[in-house]
């Protein structure tokens, strides 16, 4: 188990520029969480222009905190998203946010997850009665204010407060995620089965009920976050990289990374070489 937060920038589309607008950062949750939670993410700004953010996403459940212009805390469930998500910050705000892991959030959720999935919708205004086990995630008080420190702890506090159901399939769902997301020879979703000797049937359902997403797309999604994150290294061979990813070939792929973060590989390239035109 990591005892530090990823440093990747994957699915963030110019993060550099994010860096410079936005005081963006990660931390690892309370030991006991780990298994459920991938980090929380914090983010504070004071822009005196709008700033739109992009974001290409992971096959992951979201609970966040936003605090905006001296507005009540909101605090929702963000569902795996399908396409491209974009946010337009401005003025002064904060953010605090938990990424789940891939399954992790099924334990908390204790239905099927594909319910959320391309959706947002509140959390529950408050606790349950004293001595009422959690039917589902609930706010509990403003998470926001204070230190990054203080920020965390309330998270900590919330999440073992809601109480996650013991699921051996979330903890075999979240497993097969993680090969999937670092192991690039993973390509297809019968052979990925056939390697863990499983039916392609038996790992849909167990995908889409502790993921909120079939295989097939995790797969897609991961691959084509790689063919974003190379096409910031500078100029490169397509088709290669398009064989390289599982692509039917080179229109294939441009076609997906159009269709997703909305531009074509070539104008992302460019777009990064002069952020300040943005």
């Amino acid at each position: 188990m990591r005892h530090e937060p990823r440093r990747d920038s994957r699915g963030i589309l110019d993060p550099d520029r994010l860096r410079r607008q936005v005081r963006f950062r990660r931390r690892l949750p309370a030991p006991a969480l780990r298994p459920y939670v991938e980090h929380y993410w914090l983010a504070d700004w004071a822009l005196t222009e709008p700033f739109d953010q992009r974001v290409v996403p992971h096959p992951a459940v979201n609970v966040v905190f936003q605090a905006q212009h001296g507005e009540p805390e909101i605090g929702e469930i963000a569902g795996v998203g399908l396409g491209l998500f974009t946010v337009t910050l401005h003025g002064v705000g904060r953010v605090t946010g938990v990424q789940f892991r891939p399954g992790g959030f099924r334990p908390f959720w204790r239905r099927s997850v594909a319910e959320l999935t391309g959706r947002r919708r509140p959390l529950a205004a408050g606790p349950p009665p004293p001595g009422t086990p959690p039917t589902e995630p609930f706010a509990a008080g403003p998470v926001c204010p204070g230190t990054d420190d203080e920020r965390c702890r309330r998270v900590d506090e919330l999440l073992t407060a809601w109480g996650p159901a013991p699921d051996p399939l979330a903890a075999e769902a979240t497993a097969l995620v993680e090969e999937i997301r670092t192991d690039r020879s993973v390509l297809r979703v019968d052979e990925f089965a056939g390697r863990h000797g499983v039916s392609t049937r038996r790992l849909q359902r167990l995908f889409l009920d502790h993921v909120g997403v079939g295989p097939k797309w995790v797969i897609r999604r991961y691959r084509l976050q790689e063919a974003i994150e190379q096409a910031a290294a500078g100029p490169l061979d397509w088709s290669r990289v398009a064989a390289d990813l599982g692509y039917a070939d080179q229109a294939h792929l441009v076609r997906e990374f159009t269709t997703v973060a909305g531009v074509s590989p070539a104008a992302y390239a460019r777009s990064l070489a002069a952020p300040d035109e943005q």
